[in-house]
């Protein structure tokens, strides 16, 4: 594959997406266990959520 003289821009680009694209993948796997915690640390004080009381 002969990619020509712009060789290093179109590998630096895909380096820099793939780089990108990871780190919002690990932001929403953090943000998403401080998400469950912080529900969890309300669940255990009484707050329940408002859709569960319909749901029941």
């Amino acid at each position: 594959m002969d990619l020509g003289p712009h060789a290093a821009f179109i590998w630096i680009s895909y380096a820099a997406v793939a780089v990108v694209v990871t780190g919002l993948i690990g932001w929403l796997l953090l943000d998403g266990r401080k998400q469950a915690a912080a529900l969890e640390a309300l669940e255990k004080r009484g707050i329940r959520r408002r859709s569960s009381a319909s749901a029941e």
